[in-house]
């Protein structure tokens, strides 16, 4: 039971180290902040950029800041 106590408080602890971490990751002016719960915190468009090719960066900068904070999640998980 003790032991169960104890899981619990770790991944508590581990889930507050996780909402602490920001991935901030920008290509050609579009730019995505997303926190360790992997909610969007901020997205800034370039309005020099077409509404195409500013979707088509939106895609790759969110799926490159999910891959980090997947990562951090990864390395914070075999620490556990």
């Amino acid at each position: 039971m003790f032991d169960k106590l104890k899981q619990l408080r770790e991944i508590k602890k581990l889930r507050d180290s996780l909402s602490k971490e920001k991935i901030e990751v920008e290509k050609n002016g579009v730019k995505v902040v997303l926190n360790g719960k992997m909610e969007v915190e901020e997205i800034q468009l370039n309005s020099d950029l077409g509404k195409e090719e500013q979707e088509k960066i939106l895609c790759q900068c969110f799926n490159e800041a999910v891959r980090k904070i997947q990562m951090i999640l990864a390395k914070k998980m075999s620490l556990f």
